[in-house]
């Protein structure tokens, strides 16, 4: 069922970053929705004068222009960075006669292609964001100027480098790569696909960021720009799409969960750990630690292995190079026999091909890479089983999703995708997310409803131990936008969980109910700020 509502901001309001606004939602003059929750129903705005806290300043023309190109060069910019391995095959292919000498020369620029094209884009991002850095001072500073359009940049080009450059992410490169664009990144650090401005980042020794985890991000309200560092403390862990905003820390051994944020650091002490939105410490599990050698202090032979397996991160950009170069050629040969109009349609046959080629190739590399995956098993950060899951993750990321998973979400072909990858997959299932990290982990029984931006989170990570285990939604059940179930969760046949909301791990939502919240509680008696 599609539900469409009214949302109303009123004047003065501010929304956080990543939050969900339900249908039917008023937010009142002044009111402020914090980062990272869902809102349902009235939020109540502060009793102050309109001038106190309403800024009326408009937007001139230079700020209005600078924008506009700014959106322009963001566009162009992968555009811009392909024009040396262009002009590469370009002066290759002026001196190949034959189709066949330039399908073969095609061949062998693959990976020189490829690695220009990195380095090109990688070059271009690295100067853009050190530029945009000078303007990143912590400080207040009005919304409309240089300082707002630095640090709404930064955040676009960090977006885009985590999609153009994913093979960079959780690896041994990671680190250096942030500290190449500005962070303060120390010893023996898992950094994995986060969005920072790398000036405004310090990252301790040990430490560990997950997946799309947001840190220091710039923040608006009453028309002025909030900059603020963000620290991480030695071997802190911050989980899967946590928030650490701008003056917040994570003291040393502390632990913020998955779909979490860091509380004001008159709260948060060493050692501790704290679980949703609303942050609410808990007290930690003391489950099996792993070997220190396997975890924090790997010897030197295994930062080789891990390095050589990372490397290969390489393949699946360079099939994409040689699927591109394919379509050009393919596209000239049909342009040479036959008419624009069949060229054309040629054109659209050709393109989808390309897309289902990337999706096999995907599905083949997880079944080679990742053949036995468990519920239930455990495996510490440096062993092959991670690394080889990570290489198996980047042909989804890299070639299988550019090239045609983002287009199919919500059709039957991602359904049959994802059962090549090992899900079990009922009769009509929409599903709107790709994000299945161990797809054979999940079951969807029929009539189920996953959508937009959702994860299901077949591992946990803590403790740099990976722990696996199922994610079940039975019968009709429905999981609401970006909510995440942890590991070991069944959620009910017709039950439902609203959006931004967290299934604690190994939880059971029975038949028939409704949920909302991080961690999830009753829907009917739910906070309007979830």
């Amino acid at each position: 069922m599609l539900r469409i509502g009214i949302i109303q901001i009123s004047i003065g309001a501010r929304v956080g970053t990543r939050a969900v606004l339900l249908p039917g939602t008023v937010v009142e003059p002044f009111a402020e929705v914090q980062p990272g929750v869902c809102v349902d129903g009235t939020i109540k705005g502060d009793d102050v004068d309109f001038h106190e806290k309403h800024t009326t300043e408009s937007d001139g023309t230079w700020s209005m222009l600078r924008y506009t190109l700014t959106l322009l060069l963001i566009d162009v910019l992968p555009a811009v960075s392909a024009i040396p391995a262009v002009a590469l095959c370009a002066y290759v292919s002026w001196h190949n006669e034959t189709q066949q000498n330039l399908l073969a020369t095609t061949l062998v620029l693959a990976i020189p292609v490829t690695v220009l094209s990195i380095i090109s884009y990688a070059s271009l991002l690295t100067g853009l964001i050190r530029f945009t850095a000078r303007y990143m001072a912590p400080g207040i500073y009005s919304r409309r100027g240089m300082h707002a359009w630095a640090a709404w940049l930064t955040h676009r080009l960090m977006s885009d480098a985590r999609a153009g450059l994913f093979a960079f992410y959780a690896s041994l490169l990671t680190p250096s790569w942030l500290r190449l664009l500005g962070a303060r990144i120390g010893r023996e650090v898992e950094v994995s696909t986060i969005v920072a401005p790398p000036s405004l980042l310090h990252a301790d020794d040990g430490s560990f960021l997950a997946d799309d985890v947001l840190l220091a991000p710039f923040e608006l309200t009453g028309g002025k720009l909030v900059l603020g560092v963000s620290s991480i403390g030695k071997r802190a862990f911050v989980g899967n799409s946590g928030i650490v905003r701008p003056y917040h820390s994570t003291p040393d051994g502390s632990l913020v969960g998955v779909l979490g944020s860091a509380p004001v650091p008159s709260q948060i002490n060493a050692g501790s750990s704290w679980l949703g939105r609303p942050a609410i410490c808990i007290p930690r599990r003391m489950d099996a630690l792993p070997d220190p050698k396997l975890a924090f202090d790997p010897p030197l032979r295994l930062k080789i292995a891990r390095g050589a397996i990372e490397s290969m991160r390489l393949i699946p950009l360079v099939i994409s190079a040689l699927l591109i170069e394919s379509l050009v050629v393919s596209m000239l040969t049909v342009l040479d026999h036959c008419a624009l109009t069949i060229a054309i349609l040629a054109g659209g046959i050709l393109l989808f091909t390309a897309g289902v080629v990337s999706c096999l190739i995907a599905t083949a590399a997880k079944w080679v890479l990742m053949p036995n995956v468990a519920a239930g098993h455990q495996h510490p950060l440096w062993s092959s089983f991670v690394w080889r899951n990570e290489l198996a993750l980047t042909f989804v990321e890299s070639l299988a999703l550019p090239w045609m998973l983002r287009l199919l979400y919500g059709t039957p072909l991602l359904n049959m995708w994802l059962r090549t990858m090992g899900a079990e997959i009922g009769q009509g299932v929409w599903c709107e997310t790709h994000r299945f990290p161990e797809a054979e982990l999940v079951s969807l029984g029929n009539g189920v409803t996953v959508n937009r931006q959702c994860v299901m989170q077949t591992h946990l990570f803590h403790d740099r131990l990976m722990r696996l285990d199922r994610v079940t939604l039975k019968d009709g059940a429905t999981l609401g936008p970006a909510a995440i179930p942890l590991p070991g969760t069944i959620i009910g046949s017709g039950s439902t969980i609203g959006p931004l909301s967290l299934v604690m791990r190994g939880e059971h939502v029975p038949d028939s109910s409704q949920w909302l919240g991080n961690p999830i509680r009753p829907w009917e008696n739910s906070p309007k700020c979830a």
